[in-house]
């Protein structure tokens, strides 16, 4: 696929499937010659091993971020919001990659070079396992700066996951300009209004 590339992003996303937040895409160049230890899929890491991860990836790699709000996942679905996340993640990185590789089944629109989907890529291709992590650290860190904002959510818990205490707060307080409304149960919510 990118054979031969010297700078080859991999791409991926945190944040598809709260009721929260944005959703943030991150693109990573590894350094061949420097690749960090363990890297692996964001999910299969413990918080504080994603951290470490982040840390290193960020001082030994080329790294960007980029996120689409609740109000973009409204207007655009939540599957054109990441495909504009990463396209937007891709388009800040420092250098202008030759090849991409992206999580999942699709590719986003506007790449400036040649892409391709990897379907479980943050599994099998340390780069999107990178920008997994990377991904994850950033929303995750989004959340609980939120969580201040807004601060009876508990988004610093839940990271704006349907948790059955996130949704109480919402019973409670009504949606933030945080939630995704077209999102149910909070779209089944101004169904009934």
């Amino acid at each position: 696929m990118a054979l031969g590339r010297r700078f080859v992003a991999g791409v991926d996303e945190a944040g598809r499937g709260p009721l929260a937040g944005p959703v943030t895409a991150a693109a990573v160049i590894l350094d061949p010659e420097d690749i960090p230890d363990g890297l692996d899929d964001s999910k299969a890491l413990t918080a504080e091993r994603r951290e470490e991860l982040f840390a290193e990836i960020v001082a030994r790699a080329i790294v960007a971020s980029a996120s689409a709000s609740a109000a973009e996942i409204d207007r655009f679905n939540i599957r054109g919001a990441t495909l504009i996340a990463m396209r937007r993640a891709v388009a800040a990185l420092g250098v202008s990659p030759q090849y991409v590789l992206v999580d999942g089944r699709d590719v986003p629109p506007g790449c400036a070079c040649q892409a391709a989907a990897v379907v479980g890529g943050d599994a099998t291709c340390l780069s999107i396992a990178a920008a997994s992590i990377v991904a994850k650290v950033v929303r995750d860190r989004m959340m609980r700066r939120a969580c201040l904002a807004f601060p009876g959510y508990g988004f610093s818990r839940h990271m704006g996951y349907g948790t059955a205490a996130h949704l109480a707060a919402i019973e409670v307080h009504g949606p933030s300009p945080l939630h995704r409304m077209t999102f149910s149960p909070l779209k089944d919510r101004l169904l009934l209004l």
